[in-house]
C-alpha cells in the first residue's frame, strides 16, 4: 500500500532524509532515482527542503519508508563550491554544496577577540549570503565580555550603514541573548562562522543542552578531499536552527569573476557610474569604484577583499573552462 505526504527535510546523512511530514510523524526516506542522478552535480534535496513523499509499508513490518518524489522551488540556498571526485561530481571539478535551502535568516557568528574577526571570511559568508537570496543576513559579534577595540567598532558600523544588522552577544554574561533568542522564534534560522568563536555555547545559552544537541546529529563523513558533517535542523524557539560546522574557507557556488560587484552591497551602488560597461574596478580609468574607495565611501579592506575574491574566481574559472 502506497501513501503520500508533504513535510520539511530536517536532516541528512549519507543519503538518507528524514522528513517532518504534516501528519506530525517523521519518516526516513531516500531519493526516487530521477531525483539521485540530478544529486551528482548538486544537492538536490537538502535540510530546509520542502518534499512530497511517497510511503511503503514494509511486506510483514509495521515499519513505514518513504522516498522523495517531489521537491517543492526553493525561495533560497545557502551554497558553497566543493571539488569532486569520482560519481559525485558527474565528471565536473566542482558541484554545489547546499548548506541549508529556504532559510528565513543566516547569523554569521564571530569573536571580538580570542580569536580576532576575519573580516575576509565574514565578506566571503556575505557574498554568499546575498547569493543566496535569504531574506536578513546578521552579523554576530560574540565574546564581547573581551573587549570590541574602537577600530573593530567602527568597521562594524560601516557593516550596519550597508543595512547589515549586527548584534553583539556574550554567552559568558549574558549580553544580547534574550534578542538572540526572538529572532529564532519563527522560520528556519542558520548559525554559521569559523571555529572557535562560542557558537556552542551561545546556542546553549539559548536552551540549555541546545548546542550539545546540534552537535549530536552528525559525525564526520569524507567526499574526496573535503571532511563533511551531516546535517539537521533542531527546533527551537518555536522555529528551526541548523548549525553548520566551523569553515575554514568558502568558496561562493556559480559566481563568475565579471558579476562578483554586484553581491558587494557596498561596491554595486557605483557600478553604473563607472566609465566602462565592463569595468572590472582594478586599474580602468573613470571607475567610479576606485573614486569611491579613495573618497572614503567604500571601506579599503572590502575592496581589498573584493579583488582578491575576484582573482582567485578567475583563476578557477579558467581552469575549469580550458
Amino acid at each position: 500500500m502506497t501513501q503520500a505526504r508533504t513535510g520539511l527535510i530536517i536532516k541528512e546523512q549519507s543519503g538518507f532524509y528524514w522528513v517532518a511530514a504534516d501528519d506530525n510523524q517523521t519518516y526516513m526516506c531516500q531519493l526516487r532515482g530521477r531525483l539521485k542522478e540530478e544529486a551528482k552535480t548538486s544537492d538536490i534535496a537538502a535540510i530546509g527542503d520542502r518534499a512530497t513523499i511517497s510511503l511503503r509499508r514494509e511486506e510483514g513490518t509495521d515499519v513505514l519508508m518513504g522516498t522523495i518524489e517531489q521537491l517543492a522551488p526553493r525561495k533560497s540556498a545557502l551554497s558553497r563550491a566543493l571539488r569532486t571526485t569520482g560519481k559525485r561530481g558527474a565528471g565536473q571539478a566542482e558541484r554545489e554544496h547546499v548548506l541549508i535551502a529556504n532559510a528565513d535568516r543566516a547569523l554569521f557568528v564571530f569573536a571580538a577577540a580570542q580569536p580576532a574577526p576575519d573580516l575576509k571570511m565574514l565578506d566571503r559568508l556575505l557574498v554568499a549570503g546575498e547569493k543566496s537570496a535569504i531574506g536578513a543576513l546578521l552579523i554576530i559579534l560574540n565574546k564581547i565580555d573581551l573587549g570590541a577595540p574602537p577600530a573593530l567598532e567602527a568597521i562594524l558600523a560601516d557593516y550596519e550603514r550597508l543595512g547589515y544588522r549586527v548584534l553583539r552577544t556574550s554567552a559568558l554574561q549574558g549580553d544580547g541573548i534574550d534578542e538572540l533568542r526572538s529572532l529564532l522564534s519563527d522560520g528556519i534560522s542558520v548559525f554559521t562562522g569559523p571555529s572557535g568563536v562560542g557558537k556552542t555555547s551561545l546556542l546553549n545559552c539559548l536552551q540549555p543542552g541546545l548546542g550539545r544537541q546540534v552537535k549530536a546529529v552528525g559525525g564526520a563523513s569524507q567526499e574526496g578531499v573535503h571532511t563533511t558533517r551531516d546535517s539537521a535542523l533542531v527546533p527551537v524557539q518555536g522555529g528551526y536552527l541548523a548549525d553548520t560546522p566551523g569553515i575554514r574557507s568558502i568558496a561562493p557556488w556559480d559566481i563568475e569573476p565579471d558579476e562578483l560587484d554586484a553581491y558587494f552591497v557596498d561596491i554595486a551602488r557605483f557600478v553604473l557610474d563607472c566609465k566602462f560597461s565592463n569595468c572590472t574596478h582594478i586599474d580602468e580609468p573613470a571607475c567610479a569604484v576606485r573614486q569611491a574607495v579613495k573618497a572614503g565611501k567604500i571601506a579599503r579592506h572590502r575592496y581589498k577583499h573584493y579583488l582578491e575574491l575576484r582573482e582567485e574566481l578567475r583563476d578557477t574559472y579558467i581552469i575549469y573552462n580550458r
